[in-house]
């Protein structure tokens, strides 16, 4: 990468911008209104408004190793809490996707130092839903179907939050997941059943 090229490119990004809306800057430096708080993995191959075709403003964007939801984690709660209660986001997406570097490591046998406790989470998902994955022959359909699976934990772990069901109640905020197929650029829409999930685990994390 040439460096010095980036800021070109910054330039001509500009010129392109107010080539077609004279206020654009003017308009987005008013503020943001996201409708949708997109959570995806920081795998380079997987640009989120590019792939959705949104511009900037239309989402709240965070993005880590896996697209990973934990409770602990201060930086992605901070960024749902702030996206529910202060952005009134209506919509949560969390984006996984197919050839995921972090699903696949945290399946290996090998020490990774200060990875471990995060991709530890990772393995969790599996230990859930190992009856399943083990009947999966082929590893990499195996590793696919754990993208998918770990996907549907993070949506879950969404659902637990006193925040989301708060929000679920007085405005029907909805949350999917989805996974992004790197190979043809498709997104995938898991059509996660989020009302059954929150009914399932509502005896022990009801918050609300």
């Amino acid at each position: 990468m040439d460096f010095n090229k980036v800021f070109e490119n910054n330039e001509n990004w500009i010129a392109e911008k107010i080539r077609t809306n004279p206020d654009y800057f003017k308009d987005m430096n008013k503020g943001q209104s996201p409708s949708l708080l997109y959570i995806g993995c920081s795998d380079s191959r997987v640009s989120a408004e590019e792939l959705m075709g949104l511009e900037p403003g239309e989402a709240f964007v965070h993005r880590n190793i896996a697209n990973m939801v934990i409770s602990i984690d201060l930086n992605v709660m901070s960024v749902v809490n702030y996206a529910i209660n202060h952005l009134k986001v209506n919509h949560i997406v969390i984006c996984g996707h197919y050839q995921c570097g972090g699903v696949k490591a945290a399946m290996q046998a090998q020490d990774l130092g200060i990875l471990n406790p995060w991709l530890r989470n990772i393995r969790d998902v599996y230990r859930l839903h190992r009856d399943e994955l083990n009947q999966i022959k082929d590893e990499q359909l195996r590793y696919d179907r754990l993208v998918e699976l770990n996907v549907q934990e993070q949506c879950i772990n969404i659902i637990k939050t006193a925040a989301f069901q708060e929000a679920f109640i007085e405005r029907g905020i909805q949350i999917h997941g989805w996974v992004f197929e790197i190979k043809s650029g498709k997104l995938i829409d898991l059509k996660i059943d989020f009302v059954k999930h929150l009914k399932d685990i509502q005896e022990i994390y009801k918050l609300m």
